[in-house]
């Protein structure tokens, strides 16, 4: 009995589990299309538009009132002969362009769409540039030769520090 019970319990979790990470619709059996060809069609259009209510789902997801009626709406103007060009646009004429998920490239909104492409290939430039600037600076000090004079003067700087050295190691010997 015990190992039914296990059984039994695991293949409950996997079921919860399972239900869990399925994809969740909001629609509900009355809405569905009888044609699943324009079933099909208003759930891809569903997906596209935003609940006005929620504002960051699909009127596809979303369980308000108003996206229900939307949902309603978009598979009526389906059943009716609406393209799905004609729907969104009538819904847009209607909620304007905030019920669309993915806005539409227009002359007002232009700067939403070319600003971060712009800005990016702007910080590419200028990473290029600093990156060319830096090794032509690296560049400039490798061929550098050293005058008589400070060769001279660097000479003098290692004898010292030898002579330095050479009186630390007599030190040491000295004391141990």
């Amino acid at each position: 009995m015990n190992r039914l019970q296990t059984t039994f319990k695991a293949l409950l979790i996997a079921l919860v589990l399972g239900a869990a990470l399925l994809p969740s619709y909001a629609v509900t059996p009355d809405e569905i299309l009888d044609d699943p060809v324009l079933e099909a069609r208003a759930r891809e259009l569903s997906a596209e538009l935003r609940c006005l209510v929620c504002q960051n789902q699909s009127i596809d997801d979303s369980d308000a009132e108003l996206a229900k009626d939307l949902r309603v709406l978009v598979r009526q103007r389906l059943v009716a002969g609406d393209t799905d060009t004609q729907v969104i646009d009538y819904l847009v004429s209607r909620y304007g362009e905030f019920v669309l998920l993915k806005p539409r490239f227009a002359w007002h909104n232009a700067a939403l769409w070319v600003v971060p492409p712009a800005a990016l290939l702007l910080g590419i430039f200028a990473l290029w540039l600093s990156v060319r600037r830096r090794k032509a600076l690296a560049g400039e000090g490798t061929d550098a030769r050293l005058s008589a004079e400070e060769e001279a003067r660097l000479s003098l700087l290692i004898d010292q520090i030898d002579t330095q050295d050479t009186e630390l190691d007599k030190d040491r010997e000295h004391r141990s």
